[in-house]
């Protein structure tokens, strides 16, 4: 497999390009007093364009994310997946490949990669040590699209396995949330004789039958603990992007305001926040993060992700038992699983419910997951 090195750098013909149609966003009229209830905040909107224009500095996040991030290309099938291949200096290091989600990217990771590479300048010990890799999911970031039908989450999975395999790893842990909370587990069902152990901060399960229990623990009943809130209130955006991705891609694609809106609207809704987005993600974070669906156009792809995955039957919980062992460390999320319903479809070691943090635990609450990590994955390193 031909691997090289990338650093991200974006020409200024792009960024000018960006700069007039901020400067040209056109803004819907509000209801008053609406808050976020039928969408992004009008006025949060408003000043979150003027900080883009004025006060947001890419050049400097494109630095950050270069320095702190060490990224590549390989060419598995033909295209091209884009990752982050942060190496320890202890060569007992095991490696721990971490799947973002959507609206996520690799920027999630910025804050946990250096703390689980170099424990030893992070409060840790020097057997703490990882490798990480952090690939950009395929349609995501700068990973290529895949333009045919059936790029479920499923092979997405066989894509990282091959990559690993690619790099000659043959020993590794795999750890992820929201759409990396279910292309982990499929890694781990098909590549056994390589995956030691999955963490996930997001734990797709199975649900009940009984209404009573289900309402006890906020969730519905059926296939999957989806929370109720999220049932009710917030499941519109993946109900258009399972059925007809592309007739809103051509909004996202074209438009830097309709792009963030569509994304700070989950991050308000999923995050930890107490009703203050910023309060857990830094307005630079946030732009950062739709500056890398923007600049790479990716977003129309990343989306169709969901389409692909109902159609396979693989949005939800793992469809195999996942018997590798599996950590749990259990955020305030859209899924609300109790561990016996986890046990049903993972082999379940290790159980935290975390005081805080929503979830982009990478983001909300890095020395938590950090710490959780490690403790898992003490014992499966050789």
């Amino acid at each position: 497999m031909h691997v090289e090195p990338f650093r991200i750098n974006v020409s200024e013909r792009s960024l000018d390009d960006l700069r007039t149609r901020l400067a040209q966003a056109r803004f819907p009229s509000a209801i008053r007093d609406a808050g976020w209830s039928l969408g992004p905040h009008a006025g949060y909107m408003k000043e979150f364009v003027e900080y883009w224009l004025d006060g947001y500095d890419w050049r400097a996040q494109e630095a950050l994310l270069n320095a702190r991030l060490p990224q590549y290309l390989g060419d598995v099938d033909g295209r091209l997946i884009h990752f982050v291949h942060a190496k320890s200096d202890n060569p007992e290091a095991l490696t721990l490949v971490m799947t973002h989600g959507w609206p996520g990217s690799i920027m999630e990771f910025h804050k946990v990669v250096g703390p689980l590479v170099d424990p030893l300048a992070h409060g840790g010990a020097a057997e703490d040590a990882f490798n990480v890799i952090c690939p950009s999911m395929t349609g995501y970031g700068w990973s290529d699209p895949w333009l045919e039908p059936g790029c479920d989450v499923r092979m997405v999975a066989a894509r990282q396995i091959k990559l690993l395999a690619g790099l000659g790893i043959e020993r590794y842990g795999v750890q992820g949330g929201d759409w990396g909370g279910i292309v982990s587990p499929y890694m781990a069902i098909d590549d056994p004789a390589h995956v030691v152990g999955v963490h996930l901060n997001m734990c797709s399960t199975p649900s009940t039958d009984d209404a009573d229990e289900a309402r006890a623990q906020g969730v519905m009943p059926g296939r999957t603990c989806i929370s109720r809130e999220y049932y009710r209130e917030q499941k519109g955006y993946a109900v258009i992007q399972s059925l007809k991705p592309d007739q809103l891609a051509y909004a996202l694609n074209d438009s830097p305001l309709g792009l963030a809106a569509w994304i700070l609207q989950c991050f308000y809704m999923w995050g930890d926040i107490d009703g203050d987005i910023e309060s857990r993600f830094s307005r630079d974070e946030l732009i950062t993060n739709i500056m890398i669906y923007w600049i790479t156009e990716s977003m129309p792809s990343a989306i169709r992700l969901y389409r692909e995955s109902l159609r396979a039957g693989t949005f939800g919980p793992p469809l195999e038992y996942v018997a590798a062992p599996t950590a749990v460390a259990l955020f305030k999320d859209i899924p609300r699983p109790k561990r016996a319903w986890a046990e049903q479809v993972y082999n379940i070691q290790r159980w935290t419910e975390m005081p805080s943090g929503g979830h982009f635990a990478a983001l909300e609450e890095p020395a938590r997951l950090v710490a959780d990590i490690r403790a898992f994955f003490a014992d499966l390193r050789t």
